[in-house]
């Protein structure tokens, strides 16, 4: 075995000699043990890591069992359209929309978005984590503005899908998503307890939190009032209870089951709350115009295009990864999926439709409900699409009370209040990344809160990387600062003491060991040079031992060295000198390298320590 060895960049992979080809499935190559591996290289089946492009990516897996069911993906369907038609109109309604742009918007997630090969079980429409946004661009760009921003969204999105950018979105601190999905619920919760009481949100997150109380005092002074409210608070109470309803009733979705309430309800006599207003479904397509086009020369437009694209493709992604973890057949394929979400949301746009991500709720009711293939995502779209245009008269029934609660409950869901003490246990540093970025987003807007969340993230992850110990001690005439770990810029402050410490020691003598410094960076290489330079001038001598790979000279140096400074015993019996190691040169910056010491161990392991010890050092 040679005594250098160029470092895999798969740990524990070795080239295996070519497999006979064979009839069956792909192997998944050395090394790795499970289908559905996202590791880089990975070949078996559902691999979503960069470069798969083999015909057997995206395959079902061994453990995803027999063929789909058509029985099954057609229930699994039903239950999806079910718990998606009160989550398109109560996010349309929460959007300041018209209810038939929800349901669109649905349609085409599962007809279009639902039809690409990107993520098998994952269920896209309007989700309630646009909807403050999309209501906070209607109110200040206007309804016909929505789809050019939508539109180029989706482009925006195909291009980033084109060129291998969807693990992107995964290279983002999971406390700043956390904080953006607590900063998008906690509002969305506040604003729509107005529409849940039948009154109109005040205006801003921090508007409509102040305005609580008053909202309250209204409530009871108003019957009517009264009766909304309370539909809306038993529609949020449903929604945490039932699935704990014992029977195969629980299986239906609660919001629907809520509705459904509501509808009877508000059917009785003397109760007038308020309901739906229903269009014609075709009525309300609203195509962008030349005018609406020629806005893209407005500087804020182009802000919500950005805003949009980077909240709704990182909404698909982390609700992508988070479906792949519910079942065990074929693993997301991310930049397929982000071109599957890009066309639906240029689709949208086209038509003025709302954005569309992927929702969870949808997603897990299709886990939940059996179904294995993308038939039941897509079939989903076809019965929103033929509800809409079969029954409209039915979705005027519905109480607005009770979509409001469904997106309270929705926005409790995204708050995840238990996330908070759970950060807080974990890393107390990304704790406070996570409220920042919760902070910033209900006191601002979503975009500035997520770029604030990120800079915190960075600068986290900057300070845990530059962590410097330094040690000063005065020794003899000698007065002497060690450091160890990375010294940059951020630790500066630090540095500059411990030298100037140094030299107001009065002693004629200074050692600067740097040499267990793994990277020192310009600023503080610089700043000891030249703390070097002065007191040099000084005329005090000054010794520097700075990092680096040692040469040949300086290791025999040190190996010298090392032999006379250390006492060494007599031998329990005869040694004999080792030929010097041979050690190649030093390889660059851009490679891996680590050095074998192949020479057998002398006499029995733990009795020829000191002859093992007086060995020449080995380069690493």
């Amino acid at each position: 075995m040679s005594g250098a060895h160029a470092r895999s960049r798969g740990p524990g992979r070795t080239k295996a000699a070519p497999a006979p080809k064979s009839t069956g499935p792909k192997s998944t190559g050395p090394g790795n043990t499970r289908p559905g591996s996202t590791g880089p290289g990975n070949t078996g089946p559902g691999n979503t890591g960069p470069g798969n492009t083999g015909p057997g990516a995206g395959a079902p897996s061994a453990k995803s069992g027999a063929k789909p069911d058509l029985a099954t993906e057609i229930t699994a369907s039903l239950v999806v359209f079910l718990v998606a038609l009160p989550l398109c109109i109560g996010v349309a309604v929460a959007s300041g929309v018209p209810a038939e742009l929800g349901i669109i918007s649905g349609v085409i997630g599962g007809l279009v978005v639902g039809a690409v090969r990107g993520s098998t079980l994952q269920v896209s429409g309007p989700a309630a984590g646009l909807a403050a946004l999309v209501a906070e661009t209607v109110a200040e760009h206007g309804l016909a503005m929505l789809g050019v921003i939508v539109l180029f969204s989706g482009i925006l999105q195909i291009v980033l899908g084109v060129v291998r950018l969807g693990r992107m979105f995964q290279a983002i601190s999971l406390a700043v998503v956390q904080g953006m999905l607590a900063g998008i619920g906690l509002p969305l919760m506040f604003s729509q307890a107005y529409p849940m009481a039948d009154a109109k949100a005040p205006g801003t997150p921090i508007e409509n939190m102040a305005g609580i109380p008053g909202l309250f005092a209204d409530v009871l002074t108003d019957p009517q009032a009264m009766i909304a409210t309370l539909l809306g608070i038993a529609t949020v109470v449903l929604s945490f209870v039932w699935k704990k309803v014992p029977g195969p009733v629980k299986r239906i979705p609660a919001a629907l089951v809520a509705v459904a309430v509501g509808i009877v309800v508000a059917a009785l006599p003397g109760v007038d709350v308020k309901t739906l207003q229903v269009g014609n479904l075709l009525a309300s397509v609203r195509v962008p115009g030349a005018d609406e086009f020629a806005g893209l020369a407005d500087t804020a437009i182009l802000t919500s295009i950005l805003t949009f694209t980077v909240i709704a493709s990182a909404e698909s992604l982390f609700t992508a990864a988070a479906v792949d973890r519910m079942h065990s057949g074929p693993r997301t394929r991310y930049n397929t999926e982000l071109i599957a979400q890009g066309a639906g949301n240029t689709i949208a746009g086209i038509l003025g439709a709302l954005p569309i991500t992927a929702v969870v709720a949808r997603s897990s009711a299709n886990v939940q409900a059996g179904a294995k293939t993308r038939i039941s995502r897509t079939l989903h779209g076809l019965w929103l699409l033929a509800f809409a245009l079969l029954l409209p008269q039915v979705l005027a029934l519905i109480p607005i009370s009770v979509l409001a609660g469904v997106l309270v409950y929705s926005g409790w869901k995204l708050f995840a209040p238990e996330e908070f003490p759970k950060m807080w246990r974990q890393d107390r540093g990304e704790f406070v990344v996570m409220t920042v970025t919760t902070l910033v987003i209900v006191a601002t807007a979503l975009l500035e809160g997520v770029l604030i969340g990120l800079a915190a993230g960075i600068v986290l992850a900057a300070l845990r990387m530059s962590r410097t110990v330094i040690r000063q001690h005065i020794e003899d005439d000698t007065a002497k600062v060690v450091m160890a770990g990375n010294a940059t810029f951020l630790r500066l402050p630090q540095v500059i003491e411990a030298l100037e410490s140094a030299a107001a020691s009065g002693k004629p003598r200074i050692r600067l060991d740097l040499t267990g410094v793994t990277h020192l960076d310009h600023a503080c290489r610089n700043q000891v040079e030249e703390f070097t330079a002065q007191q040099r001038g000084l005329g005090l001598r000054v010794e520097l031992l700075m990092p680096g790979p040692a040469t040949g000279a300086e290791a025999g140096a040190a190996a010298s060295a090392a032999a006379a400074a250390t006492p060494s015993e007599p031998a329990s019996g005869p040694t004999q000198p080792y030929p010097p190691a041979a050690h190649p040169s030093p390889p660059g910056p851009d490679a891996e390298w680590f050095y074998l010491d192949t020479r057998p161990m002398p006499g029995e392991y733990g009795r020829g320590y000191d002859d093992y010890a007086g060995r020449p050092p080995l380069v690493g």
